[in-house]
């Protein structure tokens, strides 16, 4: 039986932080969130995930603390419970549009 091993690059370890480094990891690891994050904010996919982020936090703001609200009795923590319904969708939507980008090549 033929065992099929994955060469694994030399780690080097830095002694000033302790930590161990891959040797372009870091950068290419960068590189590609940056071009992600410009990708994702071009006008026509903003005001796209922007608009699904609006209405689905509008829906889940409704649906979790709207009665919280209309009594009176919202605190800090339902405000940021309430920002939070907008970014999640936000993200979720930004991470859809860039996982079929690379589905596409």
């Amino acid at each position: 039986m033929t065992v099929l091993t994955q060469k694994r690059p030399h780690v080097h370890t830095d002694p000033a932080r302790g930590a161990a480094e891959r040797p372009g990891k870091t950068g290419r690891w960068r590189d590609e969130v940056i071009q992600a994050c410009v990708y994702c904010t071009q006008r026509q996919r903003l005001r796209r995930t922007v608009s699904i982020a609006l209405v689905v936090g509008v829906v889940l703001t409704a649906i979790n603390q709207l009665d919280v609200i209309v009594s009176g009795d919202a605190t800090a923590s339902t405000w940021v419970k309430c920002g939070l319904n907008f970014v999640v969708p936000f993200v979720v939507s930004n991470l859809g549009m860039l996982s079929g980008r690379a589905e596409r090549g």
